[in-house]
């Protein structure tokens, strides 16, 4: 049967030898994984009845003695007509549609699909698209966005120019997590709660390879997530939780540490930005004046793109005003009230000792970036930091709806982080380091963040890497299943200044697949009309990608991998840590919502 590499063909960049011994070729026992169980009996009959369409007998005259592809082994249609209620133990669901989708009409490529869609108890709707031909017996889950609420089954963030979305060589899922609208007030519900905190997608994974086995005869061979923000925190909870429902797992930009992320960080950039509650010290109209100072004082090369921010300990204070001067575009300034407001942004939220409340902080460089959701359009608007925080505070982490707080109401003290992350935590984020259960199955992971990321900042992936490192043994036991990339300028999940295009899922296949690990990603930028402007590689944690070269700004040749010192030497003075035995479950028993301790 031909492999996902028929497809897609990885061309990493060429890695300085020095480095041949630190990020050595790990090869693995990929798991085969089946879906769930009852699937001999049923799939047989379901066969038998659809045996009689002509369209069916077509496809498998056609296709099955092919290459092209693992023939469907019953019609579309017929899915409809399937009791699968109990064929996955404690996750009953029902397919509620099947419909041809067009080739024309798919987004993810140019292929036919039978576009399922569902609903798993009590109300975790979800889609599937089987491809009619090119189906490799592969499985991809692709994550969500914001605080979900809606099912988009449209595209794989890290998967540019692969499989996915040109040949049809995967069927493709993915879920509302639970609930239908993209606000907080689900979480209100207890049940809810629990599906989207770390159950929807466990069990999306296992009610889809059964539809997948029955519609074709036969399990995947391999599953894969890929998924960025919520979809981060998506992967790393099926790769602590659920080590064996993926091969391989892509985890952009993650919303891991959510509870503290959606509370404190948000919250602090917010009281930073509208200081004692009054207008924005900083608004948009400041941001690219601001940026480039920041640049000056980082000592940015001519592409303004710094490719480690990390290292850069720029003070806003340099370029405070002079009694009696006005900031302007050619002498831009700042008041001592802006001066405050980015010292904060750039130091992250801390308690009254100092310690910090998120593993995290804006880095320098990201400043283009923060239009709309750090900074507002005017000194009276409003930011999406605070729409963030009141989602938050409002329906998501007390027992009963407290709507009318704010941000204003956010705490920075022991005692408020103490009460805010004991009950929420377990449930909600995703910060287990222990990931040997994930190893010892097979299981590959790569991490990547924007370094230029307004919503997320990069540092809290950084330092949950770091943290796997410790419990897994050090770098190179770590890096010969999870490997974490940093992109240069790059927003949240994609956009800003830096090449934020990349085709991650290739690489993850690959090492999966042939034990192929990826010594880096080629990134580029891509115009409105689709012409590559520039390129870069970028190199595993904690390795950057500088000009050693001499060479054109938007060559990746002129690029070769330089250790970064203030990566590599990362430490936080934090309240929190990166521990395992914090999740908790949660179930109804006897008419009560009782949440305990311990991993599903």
């Amino acid at each position: 049967m031909a492999t996902l590499s028929r497809w897609c063909r990885w061309k990493s960049a060429a890695f300085m030898a020095a480095l041949a011994t630190a990020l050595t070729l790990v090869t693995g026992v990929s798991v085969a994984l089946a879906a769930g169980a009852a699937g001999g009996a049923q799939a047989s009959s379901a066969s038998a009845a659809d045996a009689s369409s002509a369209k069916v007998a077509t496809k498998v005259a056609t296709t099955s003695a092919t290459p092209s592809g693992i023939a469907p082994a019953m019609s579309c249609a017929g899915l409809t007509s399937l009791d699968l209620a109990a064929v996955v133990p404690g996750v009953p669901f029902e397919i509620t549609s099947a419909a041809e989708l067009a080739a024309g009409s798919n987004t993810l490529g140019n292929w036919e699909a039978c576009d399922v869609k569902g609903v798993i108890a009590p109300q975790i709707h979800f889609e599937v698209k089987l491809p009619e031909t090119g189906w490799q017996a592969d499985y991809l889950q692709v994550g969500c966005g914001g605080l979900c609420g809606t099912v988009t089954v449209s595209s794989a963030p890290a998967s540019a120019g692969c499989a996915p979305l040109t040949s049809g060589a995967f069927a493709v899922a993915s879920s509302d997590e639970g609930h239908y609208q993209g606000g907080g007030l689900f979480s209100a519900d207890p049940t809810l709660r629990a599906d989207f905190g770390y159950k929807s997608d466990h069990q999306l994974a296992q009610a889809a390879k059964a539809v997948i086995e029955r519609y074709y005869g036969q399990a995947a061979d391999h599953a894969y997530f890929d998924g960025c923000s919520q979809g981060g925190h998506q992967a790393l909870t099926e790769a602590q939780r659920y080590p064996t429902d993926f091969d391989g797992i892509i985890a952009g930009a993650p919303a891991n540490n959510f509870t503290a992320l959606n509370t404190f960080s948000h919250a602090w950039t917010a009281q930073s930005v509208y200081l004692d509650g009054g207008p924005a010290t900083i608004t948009n109209a400041d941001l690219a004046d601001l940026h480039a100072a920041v640049l000056k004082g980082c000592g940015a090369p001519a592409d303004g793109i710094i490719a480690d921010p990390l290292s850069c300990t720029w003070d806003p204070a340099t370029i405070r005003c002079a009694a009696g001067q006005t900031s302007t575009s050619e002498d831009y300034c700042l008041t001592a009230d802006q001066v405050t407001t980015l010292r904060r942004i750039y130091a992250g939220p801390t308690d009254e000792n100092g310690k910090l409340l998120y593993p995290g902080y804006q880095l320098r460089g990201s400043e283009l970036n923060w239009a709309g959701i750090i900074t507002p359009a005017t000194a009276t608007g409003t930011s999406g930091d605070i729409s963030f925080v009141r989602e938050t505070l409002r329906y998501q982490i007390f027992d009963s709806p407290q709507p009318t707080l704010t941000y204003k109401d956010v705490k920075f003290t022991a005692a408020y982080y103490k009460k805010v992350m004991q009950p929420n935590e377990g449930m909600y984020d995703a910060t287990d380091p222990d990931l040997k259960a994930f190893k010892a199955a097979g299981g590959k992971l790569i991490l990547w963040h924007g370094l230029g990321d307004q919503h997320i900042p990069a540092v809290g992936t950084m330092a949950y890497y770091k943290a796997v490192e410790k419990v897994m043994g050090g770098s190179a036991a770590t890096e010969g299943f999870a490997r974490l990339f940093l992109l240069p300028g790059v927003a949240h999940c994609g956009g800003g200044q830096g090449p934020a295009t990349f085709d991650a899922l290739t690489a993850m296949t690959d090492w999966v697949t042939k034990g192929e690990a990826p010594s880096s990603l080629a990134t580029t930028s891509v115009d409105s009309g689709g012409n590559t402007t520039a390129g870069r590689p970028v190199y595993p944690f904690p390795y950057v990608a500088e000009n050693t070269t001499g060479g054109p700004a938007d060559d990746a040749g002129s690029y070769t991998p330089v250790r970064s010192t203030a990566e590599a030497n990362l430490t936080l003075n934090r309240l929190g840590s990166f521990r395992s035995g914090y999740e908790t479950v949660g179930n109804w028993v006897h008419g009560k919502w009782v949440v305990s301790k311990g991993k599903v």
